[in-house]
């Protein structure tokens, strides 16, 4: 007959079967509290530098952000009365209002996109710079054709009061010849000579006529030849003209008989001449004056008494 084990036993069995697998689970059961607390601390630290980082690129974009609109307000007061800039300048605005808009709508954790915004900013103020920089030089020069377009209306007002013929021509040629680029001279002046090749005013004496003048200097006149031509007159108002040849040159339309003229390279700068008139027989007492050319325009007379 099989063996029957006691329910009694049976229950003290079993119980003493539990107990001993719970000793046993015990280690297993420590180790895995202390692993999810060494998991939970991992995960703790991770979630704070995380956090930590995405703080600093929180910060890093809304400085970025500053600087942006900083410098649109920079462009936004950028002025210039060139149209040529003007149009550029637009462009340059609307390029930065679109980056602010770009880089409101990127995430601070888009650290590659966040450099890219960087080199754009970067880029536009380059921009701006050179903007400035051509603004500054266009206003400088024409700051100084202001002031050469003042000197030259003075210079026009003085010549009036002295002589209305001179004026007249100044006027006529002032509407066909840009003002900035007009020859000018000064230091005009008409003197006699004797044989000996001394200045005389002696008329009985005279062999030859000398005109001198100066061609100011002028940065914007074209540069190379310029011819200048002399007319000189006597008392009566009669042209010298030499017997061995004439010469003529053509002044707003005009033909003009010409008593001497010289060629000068003339490259900017301020340069002196002469201008001899040889070849006239015989010179009367009394005032004479002469009138000094270029192809375009009048630079100035000059008188000389004979007694």
């Amino acid at each position: 007959m099989p063996y029957k084990e006691d329910p009694l036993e049976r229950l003290d069995r079993e119980e003493r079967e539990r107990k001993e697998r719970n000793q046993s689970l015990k280690p297993v059961m420590y180790g895995l509290i202390a692993l999810a607390v060494v998991l939970a601390g991992a995960l703790a630290y991770i979630w704070i530098q995380k956090s930590a980082l995405v703080k600093d690129l929180e910060i890093e974009k809304q400085d970025l952000t500053e600087q942006i609109i900083a410098l649109q307000g920079d462009y936004d007061a950028l002025s210039s009365e060139y149209d040529s800039i003007n149009s550029q300048l637009d462009s340059s605005r609307e390029e930065v209002a679109q980056l602010v808009e770009r880089i409101k709508k990127t995430e601070a954790t888009n650290r590659a996109q966040m450099r890219k915004y960087e080199k754009e900013l970067g880029t536009l103020r380059s921009i701006m710079r050179n903007y400035i920089v051509q603004i500054d030089s266009l206003n400088t020069l024409n700051h100084k054709l202001t002031a050469d377009a003042a000197a030259a209306r003075r210079e026009a007002a003085e010549s009036r009061k002295a002589n209305k013929e001179l004026t007249a021509q100044v006027e006529n040629l002032s509407g066909q010849v840009a003002a900035g680029s007009v020859l000018k001279a000064r230091g005009i002046r008409l003197e006699a000579y004797n044989a000996s090749d001394k200045v005389t005013d002696r008329s009985s004496r005279v062999v030859r006529m000398l005109t001198t003048l100066s061609l100011v200097e002028n940065d914007l006149a074209p540069r190379g030849p310029v011819r200048v031509y002399i007319r000189v007159k006597d008392p009566a108002g009669i042209l010298l003209v030499p017997p061995q040849g004439q010469t003529s040159f053509d002044f707003q339309g005009a033909a003009l008989m010409a008593s001497a003229s010289r060629e000068v390279d003339y490259e900017g700068k301020e340069i002196e001449l002469s201008i001899y008139l040889n070849g006239i027989p015989a010179y009367e007492k009394g005032i004479y004056t002469v009138e000094a050319y270029t192809k375009d325009s009048m630079l100035g007379t000059a008188e000389v008494l004979l007694r």
